[in-house]
């Protein structure tokens, strides 16, 4: 099968089972890569904290960001 193909059938899968792949799929990466991905991390939390204490972004409270996140999903 092609990346494509996997994708594909990946993205038909239930969200349970999509986090579980994901999980799956990150758990395989070489463990070498880890430091840079966490740099990577890293530099995203950096990022978004600057944005806040900017001012560029405005935060909300967890419990209605989760309801967001459920309304957009259920559509």
């Amino acid at each position: 099968m092609s990346v494509e193909q996997i994708t594909d059938e990946a993205l038909a899968l239930p969200s349970e089972a999509r986090a579980l792949l994901a999980d799956r799929l990150v758990e395989s990466l070489d463990p070498a890569e880890d430091g840079y991905i966490h740099r990577l991390w890293v530099a995203e939390a950096h990022r978004r904290l600057d944005e806040v204490r900017s001012g560029r972004v405005q935060t909300i409270h967890g419990e209605e960001g989760l309801a967001q996140v459920r309304q957009a999903l259920a559509r």
